[in-house]
């Protein structure tokens, strides 16, 4: 559990980082808050992720998904980046082309 945490919070830190640096001080990423983005991390972490909740799936239905494109090599210091780009279609979502292109 104690471990979980602390890769929780790394995480955490790391996505306020990239929020940062790209000039936005409101901590959200592909107009969403990072904060919401968190709640999609047991989707994507660990052997044995699970599927994304309510919480996830808000946020990614709220995300600019194009942009998120744009963090695939983020997600791979995180979780499994496959798993993250597999989220919207969890969600109901359609990912868009571009994405399937520039990364698989």
């Amino acid at each position: 559990m104690v471990k979980a945490n602390r890769v929780i919070f790394l995480v955490l830190v790391a996505l306020m980082f990239i929020a940062t640096v790209n000039g936005d001080t409101t901590s959200t990423i592909c107009k969403v808050e990072v904060s919401e983005l968190a709640e999609c991390l047991p989707a994507i972490t660990g052997k044995s992720p699970s599927k994304p909740n309510k919480s996830c799936c808000a946020a990614i239905r709220k995300a600019d998904l194009h942009c998120l494109c744009n963090y695939k090599s983020e997600f791979a210091k995180f979780g499994d980046p496959t798993k993250a780009m597999a989220l919207p279609k969890q969600c109901g979502l359609k990912l868009p082309r571009e994405c399937n292109k520039k990364f698989f």
